[in-house]
């Protein structure tokens, strides 16, 4: 049987070099090495375009190469025929090839020589084995498709937007073994991403946020691609990333409203998956791992699957949610707390941030919900709440569209819940949820 594209990824991961040869019009060959190739679909592949030179004058006369990749787990090699299509220097396929050309730059200590200056698309128009040595026996590889039945099994069984979370980070750890997870889902008003569950970390990190375009997690969202860089570059890091977003906006007096993002010391391998329903971007699953070369191709199609039936889950399940809100909720008394402990809230309008007792613990929608839910408590007793007068309240500032505000609360209660500060949310209904409050509350609005 003859290989295929699909079969020859391995080779594409950039532990072996390829080498591309090209003809000149007046038929001298040239002979150049490639840091990566990426796979495109069935019948196509892109180089990286990092220099003018030889190799680029001789594909712009004459689009015929040939490419010869060998596989690094085998040392089988193949040899492809190729033609030149075009070159792309922005989008989807741009920005996967430039985070992959940065980890493969920072491995090879040619991080001020690698720059990605266009992604040069080819046609495979023939791939032939190359006959050699034996070839090595191929290393056993997970099945993942069982994986994947267990995984969306288990996400169907939920019936409301925390426990589908839970039950993602669950079976990204348990069935597919990869320690470090986070969940993030996106705030479409303010452009950026906020953590809403994680997994291995010594910090959770809920509600750290990362904008649109910064970092793996960043650049994945904003292009609705998939991105995987096999090995560790300083390039994408986070802290890198949120500091630099930081200085651009001229926040740096503001870093103590900013959490601290999770995250493993030494991220050798990075991968990020968009959450999309027909084009739009609810979230990122991000996984990352200390190992090079930790999630190969087979790990991406896995989990980009696993995506798209969250994504499809959660709009499912937000729905059920927004249909069954109940009008009122069902009060009941407050419970005693005790007279003699004070906690102190203050709510900034500017950003709707708000800290305890000194200590900052979320802003945005998240934190203008949280100081209304206070206010009533503390004017009127109540501590039963709906969905659907939170929706009535203009001065949340939801969208009156895609609101997202199932979301914004599963976010406020899994941050109480890190934080341990004396204030919870417990869900009591479809709809409906209870602020359960430990001490006195003193609220103070800052001007």
């Amino acid at each position: 049987m003859s290989p295929t594209l699909e079969t020859l990824r391995p080779c594409f991961e950039g532990a072996i070099p390829a080498a591309l040869a090209t003809c000149a019009t007046d038929g001298t060959p040239n002979v150049a090495y490639l840091s990566q190739v990426q796979y495109v679909d069935a019948t196509h592949l892109a180089l990286t375009f990092q220099f003018f030179n030889k190799t680029r004058a001789n594909i712009l006369a004459n689009p015929h190469a040939s490419l010869c990749v060998t596989d690094p787990f085998t040392a089988t090699s193949y040899r492809l025929a190729i033609r030149y299509l075009r070159t792309e220097t922005a989008g989807p396929l741009f920005e996967v090839m430039r985070a992959k050309l940065s980890g493969i730059a920072a491995h090879t200590g040619m991080t001020e020589v690698f720059r990605l200056l266009g992604a040069d698309v080819y046609q495979v128009l023939n791939i032939e084995l190359l006959v050699g040595p034996t070839p090595l026996p191929a290393p056993p590889r997970p099945k993942l498709l069982p994986f994947l039945r267990r995984a969306t099994a288990q996400l169907n069984r939920c019936v409301d937007l925390d426990s589908l979370l839970g039950a993602t980070l669950n079976t990204l750890t348990e069935d597919f073994g990869i320690a470090h997870v986070m969940l993030l889902l996106h705030d479409e008003t303010r452009a950026c991403l906020y953590t809403v569950a994680s997994s291995g970390y010594d910090v959770a990190g809920i509600g750290s946020e990362i904008a649109l375009g910064h970092g793996v997690i960043g650049i994945a969202a904003r292009e609705r691609t998939a991105i995987r860089i096999a090995h560790m570059t300083q390039e994408y890091g986070y802290g890198k990333a949120v500091r630099e977003q930081m200085e651009r906006i001229g926040l740096t007096g503001q870093l103590e409203t900013a959490i601290p993002m999770p995250g493993i010391a030494e991220s050798r391998s990075q991968m990020a998956i968009p959450l999309l329903l027909a084009q739009r971007l609810l979230g990122v699953i991000y996984v990352e791992s200390p190992e090079d070369l930790a999630f190969g191709y087979d790990e991406e199609d896995a989990l980009t699957v696993l995506a798209d039936h969250l994504a499809a889950s959660m709009q499912v399940l937000a729905g059920a949610e927004s249909c069954l809100d109940a009008d009122v909720a069902i009060d009941s008394p407050p419970p005693t707390v005790p007279q003699d402990s004070l906690l102190q809230v203050r709510h900034f309008p500017r950003d709707h941030s708000v800290f305890v007792d000194d200590s900052y613990l979320i802003k945005g929608v998240a934190g203008a919900i949280l100081w209304h839910l206070l206010r009533c408590h503390q004017e009127t007793g109540r501590s039963q709440f709906s969905n659907r007068e939170l929706r009535l309240q203009a001065e949340l500032g939801l969208p009156e569209i895609a609101d997202n505000l199932e979301t914004r609360l599963v976010l406020l209660k899994r941050r109480l819940d890190e934080r341990q500060c004396g204030i919870r949310l417990k869900k009591t209904g479809r709809g409906q949820f209870c602020l359960q409050v430990d001490n006195r509350l003193s609220l103070d609005e800052a001007s």
